[in-house]
């Protein structure tokens, strides 16, 4: 099926510009080339220090999953491999932390600060919220679109609030969507308005940072 376009307003990930120069040409393994983009996005919705992500985040990641998958099927190997392409390549490190009784392998972009966060989170001088306890491809499954949140937590959609949905789909991630959703309803906000300024909030400021002194942007939703 092709791809339908790009939507009017979508989050745009910077990408390192040796990614689409030197290692561009180098880069032979199609997973190994899929799973350093999908790690380079990864890295970049951590908002707060350290930017490292565990191999546990990564093997449950959905998308990564469906772009590795081996006849249809989630291939927990593949991404292993790619992961180690990438640590090899040089495109990546990593390294290892004591997390529950048992050790937690990071990886965090090589670059300095990077190599430096993760050196600190090794070696203990830095805290790290290890991920959540799902085992590999738990988040492989198909999670609640956009659409049925809206009709099952606020209202019936109109053609407006349905393009308005389908921007902020290609904007957040699926997760931030299901939070904002859950946020709005414990405060009984049923309106799309107030979900898109959750949203909005936690794209500028980080989840759980609490207010900025920065005047709002006005939202377009309704």
């Amino acid at each position: 099926m092709a791809f339908e376009g790009f939507p009017p307003r979508m989050h745009f990930v910077p990408v390192p510009s040796p990614v689409l120069g030197p290692l561009l040409e180098e880069i032979d393994d199609l997973g190994e080339l899929k799973c350093t983009l999908r790690v380079l996005w990864m890295l970049h919705q951590k908002r707060t220090s350290p930017k490292v992500v565990s191999a546990r985040e990564v093997l449950s990641d959905r998308t990564l999953a469906k772009a590795l998958s081996a006849n249809g099927s989630p291939d927990s190997a593949r991404v292993e491999d790619a992961l180690a392409r990438a640590v090899q390549r040089g495109t990546l490190v990593t390294g290892t932390v004591a997390s529950g009784g048992t050790e937690e392998r990071l990886y965090a972009l090589n670059a300095e600060a990077d190599r430096r966060a993760l050196a600190w989170v090794v070696g203990g001088d830095m805290p790290f919220a290890p991920a959540s306890s799902a085992g590999p491809w738990e988040a492989a499954t198909e999670r609640p679109n956009i659409f049925a949140l809206y009709e099952d937590n606020v209202g019936m959609l109109n053609p407006m609030i349905s393009d308005e949905l389908r921007d902020a789909e290609q904007i957040y991630p699926a997760v931030w969507i299901e939070d904002a959703f859950r946020e709005a309803v414990s405060q009984n906000k049923r309106s799309w308005r107030y979900i898109a300024r959750i949203l909005e909030r936690w794209e500028r400021e980080g989840r759980g940072d609490g207010e900025s002194g920065r005047h709002p942007e006005k939202a377009r939703y309704y």
